[in-house]
């Protein structure tokens, strides 16, 4: 293995042979220059892992050498080192992208911590981020063995969600197996939790049972608008936890989070219930029994979504909510580029909410599109890819001129999505559904004892087609499909993203009040 290679740049550079010989018995290679000239032209015939920079020296400036040797080798990292604390050479140092900045004098240990950080950060975080998880997979296998409540399997999924991203970060690809089999565990117990728990949320009180969708608005919306303080409510169709971990941090940059929390989606875990359910503050039946008009059975054609704002009016009147309401959604590019204009219906609003379906495209666009699957090939990069998109969009425009009204936010969503790999036949009548991770219908037929089946829906609060209705319900990384052309079926969605059944990726979903930061 070659030795880091390290050039230190300063004009009394023969006063810090102590520090070179220091370095030289940690196992890296270092070599000097007395001016900037100098540094130039050893960066242009030369590879180094890191340049030290005075910023005080004679003819070229350390600033000047900087810029020139930025031009040069963009990405290796450079720490200035300047006798100064004049704020102004601080931020223009900053400002033309240094690793670091030390005040001399400087110790050695000084000196080898910003090289580790810059040039061994990776190989550390890595060891660090391993050992760490190692220790934690047995103590989160020990609680899977517990009979856990609803708000255990929340804190589960959280630690879960946050080795995936930070072991993500490092380059042990044999500890991102071991966290999937893990998850994989998980997921199967999280599915006996929902079968034996499930129906007997509907009997309890809150607090004995999770908050699910319905109560949204009641319980976390509606409060928030009693101080008289606008609320913009933005709802991401199909964003997990994961992936709103990842969006946060640009959050982080125009608001203070007030608090996070995990709900649970109602099931199926599918948009038509899920997202309704959300604005009706009702169950998928009680829509059906109170608003026929209003609710489409799973397979008619057409946006089974279109009556959510009326959905919505409906609940605020119930609870007696007279707040003047702004909705909104964006459901393509060019919805998406007409977002900042309806920052002043926004600001005139009391309650404003806004349906956002880009992720969840992204979601459809992946199973469909080999371009879309390869720049989403695994979680990470699904992550990125809604990053990117985040970064992007003109809905971070309009949050930032919200933030500069000191408009409130709530980032939620409706229910998650999984990766799926593994088949599973089920044989329906012709008006089954087409879902893959849910069914409803006549008769169905299947060998798997890993589906939740509901052979009386009513107790779950779901629509009857007719008496014989039952929907069933496939956990972890399962899909189902019909024995006719099982094979093509099987081998076009494995590996898709899907949504619709019991896994904690679709049903424990993130909930989050923002507040601006000014």
């Amino acid at each position: 293995m070659n030795k880091p290679r390290i050039l230190w740049t300063d004009d009394e550079i023969d006063l810090l042979r102590a520090h070179i010989i220091f370095l030289e018995s940690k196992g890296y290679e270092v070599e000097t220059a007395n001016n900037g000239l100098d540094a130039i032209e050893k960066v242009k015939e030369n590879y180094y892992d890191i340049i030290f920079l005075d910023e005080n020296m004679p003819g070229l400036t350390g600033l000047e050498t900087l810029t020139q040797v930025k031009t040069i080798v963009p990405n290796v990292p450079v720490v200035m080192i300047t006798k100064s604390e004049e704020e102004n050479i601080m931020d223009e140092a900053v400002g033309s992208k240094i690793a670091d900045y030390l005040i001399k004098p400087v110790n050695p240990n000084q000196i080898l911590l910003s090289i580790k950080k810059n040039i061994d950060q990776q190989r550390l975080v890595t060891q660090q981020t391993t050992s760490a998880y190692q220790v934690q997979f047995g103590k989160i296998g020990m609680q899977l063995n517990d009979r856990l409540n609803y708000k255990e399997w929340i804190d589960i999924y959280k630690k879960l969600v946050h080795w995936e991203i930070e072991l993500s970060q490092s380059e042990d690809s044999a500890m991102d197996e071991i966290l999937a089999m893990q998850k994989s565990d998980a997921n199967k117990a999280f599915f006996r939790f929902i079968k034996d728990n499930y129906i007997h949320w509907f009997v309890q009180e809150m607090g004995e049972r999770p908050l699910l969708s319905p109560d949204i608005f009641k319980h976390r919306i509606f409060p928030l608008l009693n101080d008289g303080k606008k609320l913009f409510v933005l709802v991401i169709d199909n964003l997990r936890f994961d992936q709103w971990r990842t969006i946060s941090k640009v959050f982080d940059n125009y608001y203070r989070t007030e608090s996070e929390e995990l709900y649970y989606s109602i099931l199926p875990t599918a948009t038509m219930y899920a997202r309704n359910a959300m604005f009706s503050g009702l169950m998928p039946s009680e829509i059906a029994r109170l608003h026929p008009d209003m609710w489409d059975d799973d397979d008619n054609e057409g946006n089974k979504n279109r009556f959510e704002e009326q959905l919505l009016r409906k609940q605020m009147t119930r609870h007696g909510r007279k707040e003047k309401l702004f909705f909104d959604k964006s459901s393509g590019i060019r919805m998406e580029r007409r977002i900042s204009d309806n920052l002043n219906s926004i600001i005139e609003s009391d309650l404003s909410v806004m349906v956002f379906n880009f992720v969840d495209m992204i979601s459809h666009a992946r199973t469909e599109m080999d371009m879309i699957k390869e720049l989403a090939g695994d979680e990470k990069a699904y992550r990125s890819l809604t990053l990117s998109w985040f970064n992007n969009s003109s809905l971070l425009a309009l949050l930032k001129g919200l933030a500069d009204n000191d408009v409130r936010v709530v980032v939620t969503t409706d229910h998650g999505s999984i990766r799926v790999h593994n088949p599973v036949k089920v044989i329906g009548d012709r008006e089954t559904n087409t879902n893959l991770r849910y069914k409803l219908g006549k008769n169905l037929n299947y060998q798997s004892k890993q589906i939740f089946e509901l052979r009386d829906p009513k107790k779950a609060f779901l629509p009857l087609r007719n008496v014989s209705t039952s929907y069933i319900f496939a956990h972890s990384d399962d899909f189902l499909a019909y024995p006719n052309n099982y094979n093509y079926y099987a081998n076009y969605y494995k590996d898709t993203f899907q949504h619709g059944g019991i896994s904690m990726e679709e049903m424990i979903i993130p909930l989050v009040t923002l507040v601006p930061k000014g």
